[in-house]
């Protein structure tokens, strides 16, 4: 490709922060846009050549055929741009439908390209025509990704913008309803950093009562010196069933040694298990239980230590995906005081839904 700017590039990535910040505190402003839940995907056109890569520079092309000629048609012959890959389903975001696009066979690819097809939305701009833009700011860097689509296209968008602090808090209310993932802020007066956490991210943040199913031993343990890896969290659902809700896995090496001594009474046999009814399943489940495979999970030791389901956690999650975390859960603390049983999944926070197709409308 004869670009200003060829791959590999690693995406400019973001810090975590509690609250909007504030704009006035940053010398040059800051402007803020939804953070979509997709597969970050950086966009390079040559003329009728287009290349995919993901935050990992890894290739993408070959897995969304749909989004690769929408760019060919609605783009200028060289440009490079940074954005998101996303599966709508209805009026929302659905990361789990997106992962089935990653698959190694070409018909399968072929087939979900028409039956779930992918969008992209782009939210920066690298370089257009000959010019490189990294060193320019992003203010101006912005202005000119507003320009960039040569055609209207149902497929590939421009995200939205605020420098409005208080517009920024509604999106960050109303459109977690449409499946997106909080809110990103970008200092209007800064060039495009690779691979450094130059962006800000507001996520949402919320706690959730779950039982203690069973906890992974560490990737590091040894029969001299185990270490917990991650604690099984589970809920029970409308029928009384232990559901596999997720993981909690942060944890200081010391903390992890004295968690598998405090844990360890608690240890059963899988045949005296909830789950023990999944001991034979050789594919992943509709619930996620543990000890099954999938394609994602080739080559992982998915093998737990049961324990008996008498124990309460409190945990902090931001999000859910389906009928589990969307990210690894953060311990909070112990609740001694709670009854297992009574942690069920109606203690979740239910999102109103919102209009996808309002949030993607040209602004």
């Amino acid at each position: 490709m004869d670009l200003p700017v060829t791959p590999p590039v690693l995406p400019m990535l973001a810090k975590s922060v509690k609250g909007i910040p504030d704009p006035a505190k940053h010398p040059g402003g800051l402007s803020f846009e939804p953070k979509w839940d997709g597969f970050r995907c950086l966009v390079f056109k040559d003329g009728a050549e287009v290349e995919l890569t993901s935050r990992n520079t890894k290739p993408l092309s070959r897995y969304f055929p749909e989004v690769v000629a929408a760019l060919r048609d609605c783009l200028p012959d060289k440009v490079v741009l940074d954005g998101e890959i996303f599966v709508a389903v209805g009026d929302r975001l659905e990361f789990e439908v997106l992962q089935e696009r990653i698959h190694p066979a070409a018909s399968r690819i072929a087939l979900l390209s028409r039956e779930t097809p992918a969008q992209y939305v782009a939210f920066d701009l690298l370089a257009l025509g000959d010019e490189a833009l990294i060193e320019r700011p992003f203010a101006e860097r912005r202005a000119r990704l507003t320009e960039v689509r040569t055609a209207p296209s149902e497929i590939v968008h421009v995200t939205r913008t605020t420098t409005d602090r208080g517009l920024a808090t509604e999106w960050f209310e109303k459109f977690e309803g449409a499946g997106l993932d909080g809110v990103i802020a970008k200092p209007l007066s800064a060039p495009y950093q690779p691979n450094s956490r130059a962006m800000f991210k507001i996520k949402h943040e919320r706690t959730a009562d779950v039982v203690l199913a069973g906890y992974r031993l560490h990737k590091n343990s040894t029969a001299a010196d185990p270490l917990l890896g991650s604690l099984l969290l589970a809920l029970f659902d409308a029928d009384g069933q232990l559901q596999h809700i997720g993981v909690s896995a942060s944890f200081t090496e010391a903390r992890r040694r004295s968690l598998l001594e405090e844990l360890r009474p608690l240890e059963t046999d899988i045949e005296d298990h909830p789950w023990g009814q999944w001991i034979d399943w050789m594919i992943a489940n509709p619930d996620r239980v543990p000890g099954t495979g999938s394609r994602w999970s080739a080559g992982k030791d998915l093998s737990f230590v049961p324990l008996r389901p008498q124990r309460v956690l409190e945990v902090g999650y931001d999000h859910m995906e389906g009928r589990r975390f969307r990210h690894t859960a953060q311990f909070k603390r112990w609740r001694p005081d709670r009854d297992p049983r009574s942690c069920g999944y109606d203690q979740l926070e239910e999102v109103a839904g919102y209009d996808l197709a309002e949030i993607l409308r040209p602004e």
